[in-house]
């Protein structure tokens, strides 16, 4: 290849990522040419999880430098997302609309993509070992670990307890199991809701489940209710939450907050009991425990989490600011006031994608921005969110504009917003699996 040649394929990379670098979100559908796993020759870039981050982050490589050789590290053969998993334990949706296979990241982008697990991870060395014992040496690595359980942080609640009260916080396996104790729950009974303080995956989550199960409920469990203890006095997008249950659920959803003693403290799975701070015991037909959380496995394994057990990172490209050459995106990030949700972990990937292309290249890094929408279904059809728009001021990410959804509303905003929520699941899932 000419210097010439080099010098022109750099300058459309560097077009296509000034792209990326005046806004994070757009999914830059048609730009660039796809990559040949055959005819990769570039430096070696591994990724580890394939969710909404890593799988974001393997593809845009891919796009931003198609001769990269991107591997892809991800046990499972079929990924299900926590986005719209709250549909499936309603019973709006069945477990296959929330599949998505690496089929186009093979195929259209030349990832390679090997289904083992990551075991352990050697920084200076630059090698990563997978649980069939093969080594991968790397360039540069990008974690996307997700959430990992904290089993210790409540007293009762183990591996062997989520049998019993599950917390269907990864979707999959457990989703499927709640959806079964909800199916077969009596008419008039209690489905209990225990939710964690900050910070945690998905931070409007538990109260969008707690209304679409209220929604399974008038339609087939007449009489049963539905009771949230809380470990935080104050959650997202709250205001909107209360009048919408106020105003469709009537005294089916209860939610008592830190101060009403709302905190889980000990759990008995078996027995479907929980008991609060100061002593109160709950008993559930079915009860639903979100413990804390931290950074998934592989982060502590690599060096990168810190005290908190999440990941601090250098705002400007997400590499870890204690580890060189690994990046981590998505939730196991420190990354306030961004939330941990699956559209900000698509959009960090980006980022983080350019700023590894960028120092690969020895060119200078972009701007970085990010934005993220959060749209939460209170019933199928009635729909509320909050968006943001990210920056960097100072060293630090900041929010450059945004907003909730109007606490006054007529029927068809709410509607209009629970259609535009299917609309960003299609669009965010083909952004990251699809081509």
């Amino acid at each position: 290849m000419t210097r010439s040649t080099t010098a022109s394929l750099s300058a459309s990379r560097r077009t296509l990522l000034k792209g990326l670098g005046a806004g994070a979100l757009l999914p830059l559908i048609g730009c660039g040419p796809p990559g040949s796993g055959n005819d990769a020759s570039g430096p070696r870039v591994v990724v580890v999880g394939g969710g909404f981050g890593g799988a974001t982050a393997a593809k845009y490589l891919k796009r931003f430098w198609p001769n990269l050789q991107v591997t892809l590290i991800e046990p499972n053969k079929v990924f299900h997302t926590c986005p719209f998993s709250n549909l499936v334990l309603a019973g709006e949706r069945r477990m296959e609309s929330i599949a998505h296979s690496y089929d186009e990241l093979k195929n259209h982008y030349g990832v390679q993509v090997i289904h083992a697990r990551a075991d352990d991870i050697d920084p200076d060395g630059h090698r990563v070992t997978l649980d069939n014992g093969d080594r991968l040496t790397y360039d540069r690595l990008v974690l996307s670990p997700g959430i990992d359980i904290r089993w210790d942080a409540i007293e009762g609640y183990d591996r062997a307890a989520a049998e019993h009260a599950p917390h269907a916080w990864m979707a999959g396996d457990q989703t499927q199991l709640l959806r079964r104790q909800l199916e077969g729950m009596p008419d008039d009974g209690v489905f209990i809701l225990s939710a964690p303080a900050d910070p945690f995956r998905c931070p409007p989550g538990p109260y969008e489940r707690a209304s679409l199960i209220a929604h399974y409920f008038t339609q087939h469990k007449p009489r049963a209710k539905v009771l949230i203890l809380d470990a935080k006095d104050n959650f997202s997008k709250q205001g909107l939450f209360t009048s919408a249950w106020q105003e469709l659920y009537g005294d089916r959803i209860e939610w008592v907050g830190l101060s009403g003693d709302g905190a889980v403290m000990r759990v008995d799975a078996e027995r479907r009991e929980v008991e609060t701070e100061f002593g109160s015991i709950h008993k559930a037909s079915v009860l639903n425990v979100v413990p804390p959380q931290k950074a998934g496995l592989i982060a502590d394994r690599a060096g990168v989490t810190d005290a908190s057990g999440w990941v601090p990172v250098n705002p400007n490209t997400f590499e870890s600011t204690q580890v060189k050459d690994i990046y981590v995106v998505g939730d196991a990030t420190v990354a306030a006031p961004m939330p941990k949700s699956g559209f900000v972990a698509n959009t960090q990937a980006k980022v983080a994608a350019a700023a590894i292309v960028s120092s690969l290249e020895g060119t200078p890094l972009l701007e970085a921005r990010w934005a993220n929408t959060c749209y939460s279904l209170i019933n199928p059809e009635y729909g509320i969110s909050v968006a943001h728009v990210y920056n960097v001021q100072n060293d630090q990410i900041s929010i450059a504009s945004g907003g909730l959804s109007p606490g006054q509303a007529p029927g068809t905003t709410r509607r209009l917003e629970a259609e535009y929520a299917y609309s960003w699941y299609n669009a965010i899932a083909q952004d990251t699996w699809g081509s």
